[in-house]
């Protein structure tokens, strides 16, 4: 793609990394086919490539960003299935990263989309906060909260709220190994410390049968500011869990830096990126996303101490679009529960993102609900009885929608290495 940028504008890092991006692109449209809102809409503006033009056409001209692309833009769920299917390694991970930052300097939303998106900046990183509008949630009758008298996005909040228990944070030190191999940080993140925080045991009893010395750090990895284009304090929160892995790691160097949600191993792996030019925290921020690595690559290193589950239930397996896309891992965790005992199922479509996107899910809820519904009737017609997946999002998502138990699969690791059943499970046979 030719681009007509003007030297001024390319003296901003960011811009040049843009156009090096926009440059990338041969218009070949293979893009249009694994991108959930075009498989939906049929608007080749709600495609990669037709994004990438408003993109293209915003920034060189240096404009602030009109209606017609927030309403697009707005629209991209970040799934990144554009990039796995790319011939040309068009990065448009960066791009829209860019350009979110962008429309969020430029573009003065309506009020209750202002408030809005600052409300979840403001709520969902922070657990304490998080922790008291889910009991606020809590007190509205359950049928109450489909009611068609609150807005979309607040009714869509509700139904999420409804999903998870609320158990205190896992946050203290783990018993060492007797003979540790090594040491690991486990990001404990913000949000699925709340909403699902078996995940964090089930990862710790891992790891530590595996030999390794766990270390939690605490602290939002700031993925969920960082898409909702708010950079500074993504960049604010970031920069907080640096300097607790650096303060961390002075009692002995980590052989990793394990993530167990995947949309915030995504945002870890690129820190290295989104810091480059900044001399402060350069450094820790490529040494640490260098070691970056999923819970379920770190726990392939070595054979999993099975124990055989006498009738192990049939899984279908979810690939996160962060595992998948982002992180390009989708074998490493089937193989891991294939080892285990479950027999795996495939589901049509795997390659379609299920709608939870970070705070997509809240502020697109039509298009969310949709891929949702989507998702599960796929997921229905494997004929499997438990979903499986690596990333807290999908969890809730998936669980608002159907019936069918949707857990971590480290929760099913745990269990077929001598840990507790998943209570999400219920009384399933």
């Amino acid at each position: 793609m030719q681009t007509q940028f003007d030297t001024a504008a390319l003296r901003d890092p960011d811009t040049a990394e843009a156009e090096k991006v926009l440059r990338k692109c041969v218009h070949c449209g293979f893009c249009t086919a694994t991108c959930p809102t075009y498989v939906l809409l049929g608007d080749e503006l709600d495609s990669p490539r037709g994004r990438i033009y408003l993109i293209k056409d915003m920034l060189e001209q240096n404009r602030p960003a009109s209606q017609l692309v927030v309403r697009h833009l707005d629209r991209c769920l970040s799934c990144l299935g554009c990039m796995t299917t790319c011939p040309s390694g068009v990065h448009y991970q960066h791009l829209i990263d860019h350009a979110r930052d962008h429309v969020e300097r430029t573009y003065r939303r309506p009020r209750g989309e202002r408030w809005l998106r600052l409300i979840l900046a403001k709520v969902l990183p922070f657990p304490g906060r998080l922790r008291v509008a889910l009991r606020l949630a809590a007190t509205v009758p359950h049928g109450l909260r489909s009611s068609r008298l609150w807005p979309a996005s607040l009714r869509a909040m509700l139904r999420l709220a409804a999903a998870p228990a609320m158990p205190a944070e896992v946050s203290q030190p783990v018993a060492k190994p007797a003979l540790a191999r090594g040491r690991v940080a486990l990001i404990l993140g913000c949000a699925q410390g709340v909403l699902t925080p078996e995940t964090h045991t089930a990862t710790q009893r891992l790891l530590l049968r595996a030999g390794w010395e766990v270390v939690p750090i605490t602290g939002c990895c700031g993925a969920l500011t960082h898409h909702l284009g708010r950079r500074q304090e993504a960049d604010g929160f970031a920069a907080r869990l640096l300097a607790r892995l650096r303060a961390a790691s002075a009692a002995g160097e980590f052989a990793a830096v394990v993530v167990n949600a995947s949309g915030c191993g995504t945002q870890l792996k690129d820190y290295g990126f989104m810091f480059r030019n900044q001399p402060r925290l350069a450094a820790d921020a490529a040494r640490f996303s260098a070691l970056a690595r999923d819970i379920t690559e770190v726990l392939a290193l070595s054979p999993l101490p099975v124990r055989a589950l006498a009738a192990p239930p049939i899984i279908a397996y979810h690939s996160a679009c962060s595992m998948q896309h982002g992180q390009n891992l989708d074998e490493v965790p089937r193989r891991l529960l294939r080892e285990a005992g479950f027999e795996l199922r495939e589901i049509a479509e795997g390659h379609l993102c299920c709608g939870s996107a970070g705070t997509y899910n809240i502020l697109q809820p039509q298009i969310a609900t949709q891929l949702r519904d989507r998702k599960l009737k796929n997921i229905e017609r494997s004929g499997a009885g438990i979903v499986a997946t690596g990333n807290v999002g999908c969890i809730l998502q998936l669980r608002s929608g159907g019936a069918m138990p949707v857990v971590h699969t480290v929760e099913l690791l745990d269990w077929a290495c001598g840990g507790p059943r998943p209570a999400a499970l219920g009384a399933l046979s």
